[in-house]
């Protein structure tokens, strides 16, 4: 069993990395295209640091299927954002996300959404029925599809 997992879905989006970047890089803008928002209607949000880019930071507690948890933006660049990511609930987990950003034919942009991150016991007993990728794979692929409907549409 690996101690590790990495999850990885991507997209192209018809818009450049300029029009892209902010909408990753400025986490309260994250409402417009998070799979997991929506999951509380009442979820606490709360918001430190600068409003974009290194050190921004976002952290929300919620119900039971939104959970507990803080990100951080840790590093920027033309092409890339990396995001510290801790839960607290429903189970503690440590993990970094990357968004990695290439140039795709005439106008768009390639975006590749990689998490990835130690697994502790409980979560390489529980990959063995189901794993991580089947279990967060399509949460990206939602967040890729309405990222694209944000950026395409800004």
């Amino acid at each position: 069993m690996a101690k590790e997992f990495r999850v990885s879905r991507s997209t192209t989006i018809s818009a450049p990395p300029e029009r892209i970047l902010p909408l990753i890089t400025t986490l309260r803008q994250w409402q417009k295209w998070s799979p997991w928002e929506g999951l509380d209607p009442n979820l606490e949000r709360t918001y430190a640091g600068p409003d974009s880019g290194t050190g921004a930071t976002y952290a929300w507690r919620g119900n039971s299927k939104a959970g507990q948890g803080r990100m951080e933006v840790v590093e920027v660049g033309a092409d890339r954002v990396g995001i510290d990511l801790v839960f607290a609930a429903p189970m503690k987990a440590h993990n970094r996300v990357d968004f990695e950003l290439t140039p795709a034919d005439a106008a768009g942009t390639r975006v590749d959404w990689v998490m990835t991150g130690p697994q502790n016991l409980v979560m390489r007993l529980m990959s063995k029925v189901h794993s991580m990728d089947k279990m967060i794979g399509p949460d990206l692929e939602k967040g890729l599809r309405q990222l694209k409907q944000a950026a395409e549409s800004a």
